[in-house]
């Protein structure tokens, strides 16, 4: 192959990988706290999480799947039962803090679990977001009577890609382990527990 034509086509390759990641945008975490003198008076008594059947699955290798759930860590399976298994972790761990005497359910419904595909995630450097949106509810464990209504949640962060990915996985961590430390410490803001997080980023690709 010439050179001419192996430029040329190094060329198109950058350009398709350009398109695929698309332009900047903007990202954010973001919540509206809970009063911390009504959570103080909570306790964790049960997390309940929802994933519609309704959200729209991809299993497609690409870079930017056009879909709700985008998940790949787990074995091909029940892609709504896993991203459930996650958030669960994540909201007790965020809620882990509750010590008051009033026991409350949060129950959580997922509208949004967008994470990279191995192809971005080994393509693309310094580019990628895994896009997490909840709705929350406090309620009563008790009595049902609701004490936060359905407010929405974004949990949204930049994903680690290309040399600083594979970097990461050599120490141990995974899309899963910085999806739930995110969205635990999301939860631990909304809920006045921990530090605010609260913020937006520019970033490549969704």
């Amino acid at each position: 192959m010439s050179v001419t034509r192996r430029v040329a086509l190094v060329g198109l390759s950058s350009l398709v990988l350009a398109a695929c990641v698309g332009p900047g945008a903007s990202f954010k975490t973001y919540y509206t706290q809970v009063p911390p003198v009504l959570a103080a008076s909570w306790r964790l008594a049960d997390v309940q999480v929802s994933v519609p059947r309704t959200l729209k699955v991809s299993e497609e290798k690409t870079y930017l799947p056009t879909a709700d759930i985008v998940w790949r860590e787990d074995p091909m399976g029940d892609r709504y039962s896993q991203v459930a298994t996650i958030i669960d972790a994540a909201v007790r761990r965020g809620a882990a803090g509750l010590a008051g005497g009033r026991p409350v359910i949060i129950a959580v419904t997922v509208t949004r679990f967008h994470a990279l595909t191995f192809e971005a995630e080994q393509r693309f450097e310094n580019a990628g977001v895994h896009n997490i949106r909840l709705v929350a509810q406090v309620a009563d464990a008790r009595t049902g009577e609701v004490l936060v209504p359905p407010t929405p949640i974004r949990a949204e962060l930049p994903a680690l890609s290309g040399k600083a990915m594979r970097e990461a996985r050599r120490k141990g961590q995974s899309q899963k382990s910085m999806i739930t430390a995110h969205v635990a410490k999301t939860v631990a803001g909304w809920l006045g527990l921990g530090p605010d997080v609260r913020g937006t980023f520019s970033r490549q690709g969704n």
